[in-house]
């Protein structure tokens, strides 16, 4: 290898497997921007190999023409190594077993992924990563296995987000099963109340809100407001998600009660990231504008939103959540230009997670509705999106 350096070398210097390296080498696997630009630093290349990236990625841009196409392929082909981690999850392969430090600053980078969000470079990345932190989490034991119990359901949930955001829901759930019993193995509270938070997930794709607002509630029953820092804003963020299953289940009291406490909560703690979720006063106010829309009270979600932009403390996905409920909003209440500026603003936030967000594909259908001769904007994001629109004649 150039340099020098052999392929796990290399790889322990940019923070992935030598296997990943080696497979991308002889082309089995995709290298993202990221891996890109820390090998090309990392080898002192002078920007020669993000030069060749980028000019092959246009040229693949150019062939893969079907709207959305791009991520999707490339996240569906990453899968079945996905699936086969999963299979082997109690069966750890042999190799050499990481420093704590390395792994702990591979899943600090997989959380930032997530938050991002950067579905591409998940799916590339984790079939290679997870191996290798199971590994040093098998042939741990005591405090070092706790801790790496920790680490790994962090990076089983960021595995879990590629799985949900794509409708992979029986993937979702096997990566779920695994995240809890790490979380139990690790014996701390914020990442025990992390997984119940993922575990919930489970409950908005069958439906069964009340069930799973019911587990939410349990599971925040077991935190307090005096441990402050992480506890605080496990237990707030707890109520947070607890209030959004309320509001779908059809019990709006019970909503307000959670979002209150949520409010609460949110008073102990800046706006941050605790345990891998955002929580914080922005976190509990984006959460009050959909509420407000899952009511079906577009007004009261115009209100609460008025003059009010989240801050760049709350990580992208989240912040693109706000301007998606405010697009729907907006649309409800007839100012669809406005809809169709807030859509264009989401997409700038968080573009994997508003292309294939299922409540943006609705927003536009229904404006497409309203249209014989749709904004260019308008026409653009349905094109994007894949949404099939159908223009009033």
């Amino acid at each position: 290898m150039e340099r020098g350096l052999s392929q796990q070398a290399l790889g322990l210097l940019v923070h992935v497997s030598g296997d990943l390296i080696g497979k991308v080498e002889k082309g089995e696997r995709r290298a993202n921007h990221d891996l890109v630009g820390r090998c090309d630093q990392t080898l002192a290349c002078d920007g020669d190999l993000i030069e060749l990236w980028c000019a092959a990625e246009a040229e693949d841009r150019c062939v893969r023409a079907a709207p959305g196409a791009f991520e999707r392929e490339i996240v569906v082909a990453h899968l079945p190594a996905l699936r086969r981690v999963l299979d082997a999850y109690d069966l750890p392969d042999d190799g050499p077993l990481p420093p704590l430090a390395e792994v702990r600053f591979g899943v600090e980078r997989f959380v930032e992924m997530r938050l991002a969000p950067q579905y591409v470079g998940l799916a590339e990345e984790l079939p290679s990563a997870l191996p290798v932190y199971l590994r040093a989490y098998h042939a741990a034991d005591g405090r070092r296995r706790a801790d790496l119990a920790r680490l790994l359901a962090q990076t089983f949930r960021a595995a879990d987000a590629i799985a949900d955001k794509f409708g992979f829901y029986d993937l979702s759930a096997r990566i779920i099963g695994i995240l809890n019993l790490l979380a139990e193995e690790s014996g701390d509270g914020p990442t025990v109340a992390a997984a119940a938070y993922v575990r919930a997930e489970l409950f908005f794709a069958s439906g069964d809100c009340d069930t799973g607002r019911r587990m939410l509630e349990r599971a925040a029953a077991a935190m307090t407001l005096d441990g402050g820092g992480p506890v605080a804003a496990a237990y707030g963020a707890l109520h947070m998600r607890a209030a959004v299953l309320a509001a779908r289940a059809g019990r709006p009291d019970r909503a307000r009660d959670h979002i209150d406490e949520a409010a609460a909560a949110a008073t102990h703690v800046h706006e941050n990231i605790y345990t891998g979720t955002a929580f914080g006063p922005a976190s509990v106010r984006i959460h009050h504008v959909s509420l407000a829309v899952d009511a079906g009270d577009p007004a009261d979600a115009l209100r609460i939103a008025s003059g009010w932009v989240p801050p760049l403390a709350v990580p992208a996905e989240r912040r693109s959540h706000f301007f998606v409920d405010l697009a729907d909003a907006q649309a409800r209440c007839g100012r669809d230009e406005d809809a169709v500026t807030t859509l264009q603003v989401a997409r700038k936030v968080a573009p994997q997670h508003v292309r294939y967000h299922p409540q943006v594909k609705s927003t536009l259908l229904s404006l497409s509705h309203r249209f014989r001769s749709p904004p260019l904007a308008l026409s653009e994001l349905t094109r994007w999106t894949g949404v099939v629109a159908e223009f009033r004649s």
